[in-house]
């Protein structure tokens, strides 16, 4: 029986502040609905795709910080996106800012199903940025300021015929987000991400953000034997200009499919499940070849310690 997923990245433009979520669930909707007519069943969403990307700015009114985030999903302006996805019979992954009833706060990834059901959650692991007004910035970088770390970690679940995983944005640059799912059979990695064209601290690595990004998903990818896909919201912003490229990637870490605009776009591709069997039943046959023994650093070990 052939486990081939038609995948969709919907990629989206830039998101007003003054824009409601339910003018942004009506372009997620016609974006569903492009999806669906080249016969996707599973629509990749980006990452805090409800709103704009908040932490360029610094605010201290946490009722400002507040309305950024859902309290519930879905919610009264994402419901009609769960019922059309369900209607469809199409699964999609959606990012958005998540405020849980003990005022936790967490940048999240939703797994839905194509019968409307919740497959999975992810909370984002790898928080960048920092957490204090630096006003020498052009723009702030405030996520360790409003989100916290999700206490699960790297999580798959049986979901689309196969084994699937997620990760956020900067958990895609950590090798060790891939090789964590990978361990547990991951043949499907979704990822959502908002990523600056300008990094302050590093200026001159900002003509490398596209070249990076691909970089970590790719070897990712090839390196557990899985599919990977990465879903930007791209564009100029609230005067950020920020990285789009979003692409499906396959297990021997080629690019098959990718977003050529900066805007609200659909790349579309057929993904077999089974090529990550050549991979993971060979060149990374992890039982027979993997080594922990001598890995223990990555684990009792956080920054680096040079020898004597």
């Amino acid at each position: 029986m052939s486990r081939e997923l038609v995948i969709a990245a919907a990629q989206l433009g830039p998101i007003a502040r003054s824009e409601s979520r339910e003018t942004v669930v009506e372009r997620l909707l016609a974006l569903l609905h492009q999806a669906d007519a080249q016969g996707a069943e599973l629509v990749v969403y980006p990452e805090l795709a409800l709103t704009t990307f908040f932490p360029r700015w610094s605010l201290d009114d946490q009722n400002e910080v507040d309305s950024f985030f859902e309290r519930e999903m879905p919610n009264a302006a994402t419901r009609p996106l769960f019922d059309e996805a369900k209607k469809l019979r199409v699964g999609f992954s959606l990012g958005y800012a998540e405020l849980t009833s003990d005022e936790h706060h967490y940048d999240t990834q939703i797994l839905v199903e194509r019968d409307g059901s919740v497959a999975g959650k992810f909370r984002k692991v790898h928080i960048p940025g920092h957490e204090k007004n630096e006003a020498w910035r052009k723009f702030q970088h405030l996520e360790r300021r409003y989100f916290e770390p999700g206490p699960e970690g790297f999580q798959v679940w049986r979901a689309f015929g196969g084994i699937v995983g997620m990760a956020i944005c900067n958990d895609r640059r950590w090798p060790e987000t891939y090789r964590v799912m990978g361990l547990q059979g991951a043949e499907l990695i979704l990822i959502g991400y908002n990523t600056p064209l300008h990094y302050a601290p590093d200026p001159s690595q900002n003509v490398l953000q596209g070249f990076h990004n691909h970089l970590v998903m790719q070897a990712g990818a090839y390196q557990n034997g899985t599919w990977v896909v990465g879903v930007a919201k791209g564009g100029c912003e609230e005067g950020v200009d920020s990285l789009a490229q979003s692409a499906i990637i396959a297990p021997s870490g080629q690019i098959v499919a990718q977003c050529r605009s900066e805007g609200d776009e659909v790349a579309i591709a057929r993904c077999d499940l089974d090529m990550c069997k050549s991979y993971k039943s060979t060149l990374f046959d992890f039982e027979r070849y993997r080594m922990p023994e001598y890995y223990q650093r990555i684990t009792e070990q956080r920054g680096a310690v040079e020898p004597d």
